[in-house]
């Protein structure tokens, strides 16, 4: 019998009104998730991979964001349906979030320890002794030493590394079934990137959550998800197990991004390909393909139509009109 998926999320879309015009930041995409799996959403600055998991959450501002169509199916109810109240107690505690930067994500007046307590009272009902005995065992799992004594400390107190850390704690504190992770290695260094790469596999292993990794970073999610869904312009324009899309890829922007990542297989001096062009403005998101204008493959059909994600192999979809390991229309 087929699984159910734990988050299935279906033709969304968000949009934001600024100034009289609305910037249409995610178009449509649609991506599931079982227990135990991991999935890497990937693009480029700006392609909709935050706002995406941002309207998952119910954290998009109205106004000026909306969330106008499509559903998040989480454990058969739909997410974007419940109250303010019911999504609170989702929020957290069933699906929680690390975000991309620290600093900004955690109180500066207030003592790390009670960060982490509150969720642990709100939702697991401990009292303040169980609560302050279980962040200190969640600080202890995310490696930083000295537990007990650091639960008194403030943020700044912290390198960054071990804020990273702290959120990580405070994202697994009520053993979530789905971890969201938006690009929380982009303001470290690449040894403390290893780490906490290294940490979210480990936990993720032993704790059998699903994660939903966010990143610009190919070389990331090489080795820490399962599947790749990546991002143009707000769609998903190919979709597959991380090893298929390294050996095939099949869009013109995923052959891109791989052939901007230096090698080091490579046995000769080859220059790293740049993709030509920018990407399209999303107040006024073209008719046909948006990669098209950028795209050495375009043919005629693309300049109309948009391309649905159409089937390269059972488990591996492109939305590309071109095959490109032929140039010839599919």
């Amino acid at each position: 019998m087929q699984q159910q998926p734990l988050l299935e999320v279906k033709n969304l879309k968000t949009r934001f009104k600024i100034t009289g015009a609305y910037v249409h930041a995610v178009n449509g995409i649609s991506y599931s998730l079982n227990e135990g799996d991991s999935l890497g959403v990937v693009g480029e600055s700006g392609c909709g991979k935050s706002v995406g998991v941002m309207s998952v959450m119910r954290l998009i501002p109205q106004p000026p964001g909306e969330i106008y169509e499509g559903e998040v199916l989480y454990d058969g109810r739909d997410l974007l349906k419940l109250s303010s109240e019911e999504m609170r107690h989702i929020r957290g505690k069933e699906i929680a979030m690390i975000f991309q930067d620290p600093m900004t994500s955690l109180n500066p007046v207030m003592r790390i320890g009670r960060q982490i307590t509150e969720a642990l009272e709100l939702h697991m009902g401990m009292d303040k002794k169980q609560a302050r005995d279980r962040a200190a065992e969640l600080l202890t799992m995310v490696g930083i030493p000295r537990a007990a004594d650091r639960l008194e400390d403030y943020p700044h107190q912290f390198s960054g590394g071990m804020r990273q850390r702290v959120m990580i704690a405070m994202a697994l504190s009520c053993m979530p079934q789905v971890l969201i992770a938006d690009e929380p290695t982009t303001a470290l260094d690449v040894t403390i990137q290893a780490q906490i790469v290294d940490l979210v596999k480990k936990l993720r292993d032993e704790l059998g959550m699903a994660v939903i990794w966010i990143t610009h970073d190919l070389g990331v999610v090489a080795r820490l998800v399962k599947n790749v869904a990546v991002m143009y312009a707000g769609f998903i324009i190919e979709r597959s197990p991380v090893e298929d899309l390294y050996v095939h890829p099949s869009h013109p922007y995923t052959l891109g991004l791989l052939g901007s990542l230096p090698r080091l297989d490579s046995h000769e001096r080859e220059r790293l390909i740049s993709i030509q062009g920018a990407p399209p403005d999303l107040v006024d998101v073209p008719q046909g393909c948006p990669f098209r204008p950028r795209c050495p493959y375009a043919i005629e059909r693309c300049v109309e139509e948009n391309p649905p994600l159409l089937p390269v192999s059972i488990t591996h979809e492109s939305a590309c009109w071109v095959d490109v390991t032929t140039g010839r229309p599919r």
